[in-house]
């Protein structure tokens, strides 16, 4: 290459060789010799440069690699600088041609070289890329602006049979194709088994996977969009990689960014897989191929646990069963909750002795399988047990049938087979109807306490939108985030929500319609317990409670309840003087107002430094009262008083 320059410059060419070898001599002297072509010659066939494209790309790898070819580059361009230019090019080698020097032509469209903006075209210095150059030189790398939206794809340890099959059949699909690859779609709520399948595949055809979210694609322009699909083709093709895009997130964007996004999808080429939660068409005749990922069966579940926990698994394997038949957890959760589990149980577990396995167990897949609903839902830490709940033995005896039914879910669905005879009507449904603080909340409290599980009650204010398709939208969130999970799900005074199906007299009812019955339908297949409590049982839906499993009333304490209801409320540790049971027994209030005016009467007390009294329980009742606009005639109590 120096060579060609100092006989272009009248220059008498050096005696010594050039030092380090001149690139186009050694890839000549490799071709001759009759070695494996080094990949100069892979990239100029990738790419179908012509041997001018190929003495330019040369040109500016030397002046990077050479500083002897640097200075003579120099030298011709009268000390302004030492990148070659196209004019020089043009005039150094023969067989170039105006055509190879524009945008559309390969050593531009694919980014090898990068040109200054002198407006002069000839004048414009030449940069090799430097992805391109590392890769000439051997190293394997992505550029760097592909860096900033792509990540390396992270996968488990341990794939399941099923998701091993299904890789195997899609890198069988790609390689039948030939030059002509499908979009590889990936549905499902299994966002880890998608990128599971996705990363076994691509090794299986000899590529490395990355992945990107749609979400980070949508914050691009377009043409930013256009510029880094092709660096990716250029990459993928030369350093064998494979693409997974998250779209999980569709959802969250606006119509037209999700449109573009789709666009811009279509548009990467070489391996590419999107993963989502359900199907959504193709705006091109792409072809595309279809592969559902769910996760992974109780079985495969019971074998990843096995497999994880090793010569510890035989201690636990009922305990396996239960946790399987609770939640449902993705391979690497499994992966994090038994190592966290058997950190646990270690006996170096620093500050205390190591916990039971089994209970280590639960704890972990509940931490794991803890869904994020921060925006949507409240986390309630479940308290109240069995001795705080005061209510009719009936009502009890549903509650325990509850519990009774969560439990033998697996038994009763898939060992007894009821599963298979339908999918429908599987899902474990509860309303809780009564005045307003008669125990609703807390019976919700009690259950997943029992079951130990968590339990999470819904912001309707959140989840209810004016907008058309918007409540929808926030339900299916809302019931896919948590399906995993096990969770009890509590959409409290649900009459707002799920009231009677109105008359049809717009496209809003007809709307408002289609949120029921969607609810319904997504009631009726949730693997936890979902519990909707309401004041106004007569505005519920008729249709609506007869596809609820179980309608529990909460009726308005009786005076014997509610005395039974303060001895429960006051804890033991409180200080008393002259509380009388069952002359409190005679305010006619519900549970949770009495909570509410013992917690008053107690920092009464507190702030006198004194017992709590009768005096300031009956000061915090009378202001209860006022707030529910009721008169206060207890006169035989306000004489104990």
């Amino acid at each position: 290459m120096r060579r060609a320059v100092e006989e272009h410059l009248g220059i008498q060419p050096t005696e010594e060789p050039p030092e380090p070898v001149e690139l186009a001599v050694a890839v000549d002297d490799a071709v001759a010799a009759g070695h494996v072509p080094p990949r100069l010659v892979q990239l100029c066939a990738i790419f179908e440069l012509s041997d001018w494209e190929r003495q330019v790309l040369l040109l500016c790898a030397g002046v990077e690699l050479d500083p002897a070819l640097a200075e003579l580059i120099a030298q011709q361009n009268g000390r302004q600088g030492a990148q070659p230019t196209f004019g020089s090019a043009l005039r150094i080698f023969p067989g170039g041609s105006w055509a190879a020097t524009m945008p559309a032509a390969p050593l531009r469209r694919w980014h090898l070289v990068h040109v200054d903006d002198e407006p002069l075209l000839t004048r414009r210095a030449l940069r090799i890329d430097e992805h391109v150059l590392h890769y000439l030189l051997g190293f394997d790398s992505v550029d760097q602006q592909l860096e900033s939206v792509f990540r390396l794809a992270r996968s488990s340890r341990v794939i399941t049979p099923t998701q091993q099959a299904l890789a195997g059949r899609l890198a069988a699909a790609c390689t039948a194709a030939g030059g002509n690859l499908p979009l590889l779609r990936l549905t499902g709520p299994d966002v880890a088994g998608q990128r599971a399948v996705a990363a076994t595949a691509s090794r299986a055809l000899g590529a490395t996977l990355w992945t990107a979210h749609a979400s980070a694609l949508a914050s691009l322009s377009g043409s930013r969009l256009a510029e880094l699909s092709r660096l990716w083709e250029r990459d993928s093709v030369l350093g064998g990689l494979a693409l997974l895009i998250n779209c999980h997130d569709m959802d969250s964007l606006e119509p037209s960014a999700a449109n573009a996004v789709r666009r811009a999808i279509e548009d990467f080429s070489g391996v590419v897989f999107i993963a989502t939660s359900d199907r959504w068409q193709a705006t091109t005749d792409l072809p595309v191929i279809t592969a559902d990922v769910h996760i992974p069966d109780a079985t495969e579940q019971v074998d990843c646990w096995e497999e994880l926990l090793g010569n510890r698994a035989p201690q636990v394997r009922d305990q396996l069963i239960n946790v399987v038949g609770q939640f449902q957890l993705s391979v690497p959760q499994i992966e994090a909750a038994s190592a966290d589990a058997l950190g646990r149980t270690s006996p170096d577990a620093p500050g205390h002795e190591a916990t039971d396995l089994r209970q280590a167990l639960w704890t972990s897949c509940r931490v794991q399988a803890r869904p994020s609903l921060d925006d949507l839902a409240q986390r309630i830490e479940a308290r109240a047990s069995w001795e705080n709940l005061v209510i009719p033995a009936a009502a009890r005896a549903t509650l325990q049938r509850i519990v009774g039914q969560v439990r033998n879910r697996r038994r009763v669905y898939q060992e007894w087979g009821f599963a298979a005879a339908s999918d429908r009507g599987l899902g474990i449904s509860a309303v809780f109807a009564g005045p307003s603080g008669t125990g609703k909340t807390m019976a919700a409290e009690v259950l997943a306490r029992d079951l130990d599980v968590d339990l999470y009650r819904i912001d309707l204010s959140a989840v209810i939108s004016k907008y058309i398709g918007e409540t929808e939208k926030n339900l299916r969130r809302v019931f896919d985030v948590a399906e995993g999970a096990g969770v009890v799900l509590l959409f409290d005074e649900a009459d707002a929500l799920f009231g009677r199906r109105s008359e049809v007299k717009d496209s809003h009812d007809r709307y408002a319609n289609v949120e029921i019955s969607y609810l319904l339908q997504r009631m009726e297949a949730y693997a936890g317990l979902a519990i909707l409590t309401t004041n106004r049982e007569a505005d519920l839906d008729r249709a609506f409670l007869r596809r609820i499993r179980f309608i529990l009333r909460f009726p308005f304490p009786d005076a014997q309840q509610r005395a039974e209801i303060w001895r429960r409320i006051l804890p033991e540790a409180t200080p008393t003087e002259g509380v009388d049971i069952a002359q409190l027994a005679r305010l006619n209030v519900a549970g949770g107002t009495i909570r509410t005016i013992a917690l008053n009467g107690a920092f009464h007390a507190a702030s006198e430094g004194a017992p709590l009294q009768m005096r300031h329980l009956l000061e915090a009742a009378r202001t209860e009262y006022e707030k529910l606009k009721q008169p206060f005639w207890l006169a035989d109590v306000a004489e104990r008083a």
